[in-house]
């Protein structure tokens, strides 16, 4: 066979069998990002079951339970991490949010406040931000409220339920005039928000002596 053809053949043999090569195993962060979330879930356990100290796929896995709002396994296999690095912020941030959601509060805010220290400009920071403030809204701290939601809406200030549990922390806190400018905001960024118009007629009512 002539070089040429031999060069030629080789390549017709490699693109024939291209799809084989390409099949690679599923990517659990990938599946996440595609809120393929119970498919992460089973990618991941696949891979512990390998590589049992494999603190990336369970950090996937334990964001991939929240999102199913499957908070205790959340808490548990983030707990399992933090056995394996006690120091991941990812780690804090699942065992926080898991938290919130089973009620433990004070545990809670432990953990999100280690995330901000640790990770003061990480991935989720906004989102620990408001969880911190539903923590305060749940102790009466609705100043800490104000304040922790006002930072979560300045990382993500198109998040119309944000800005409307902000309207409502600063209900609560009796700061009517600027809950509704946050009740006001939320609407605009979502007329249909039923929470935030409901919240803003009742402020402008008590802002009007009603």
């Amino acid at each position: 066979m002539k070089p040429r053809l031999a060069v030629v053949a080789l390549l017709m043999a490699i693109l024939a069998t291209a799809p084989l090569f390409s099949q690679d195993k599923p990517d659990a962060l990938e599946l996440y990002r595609a809120n393929r979330f119970a498919d992460a879930v089973k990618v991941c356990q696949q891979e512990l079951a390998v590589s049992p100290n494999n603190i990336d796929s369970h950090v996937v896995m334990g964001w991939s339970y929240l999102r199913l709002q499957q908070y205790q396994d959340a808490l548990d296999i983030a707990r399992k991490a933090a056995v394996i690095n006690p120091n991941d912020p990812r780690v804090e941030q699942i065992i926080g949010e898991a938290d919130v959601f089973l009620g433990k509060i004070d545990d809670a805010l432990k953990n999100l406040k280690k995330y901000v220290l640790d990770r003061p400009n990480g991935d989720r920071i906004a989102r620990v931000y408001w969880l911190m403030g539903e923590c305060y809204i749940r102790l009466k701290e609705y100043q800490n409220a104000d304040i922790a939601i006002s930072t979560a809406v300045y990382y993500e200030q198109n998040n119309a339920l944000w800005w409307a549990r902000l309207g409502y922390a600063r209900e609560l806190a009796n700061d009517l005039k600027w809950a509704s400018d946050a009740y006001a905001r939320a609407l605009k960024l979502d007329p249909g928000l039923g929470d935030a118009q409901r919240g803003k007629d009742n402020v402008d009512k008590k802002l009007r002596g009603g």
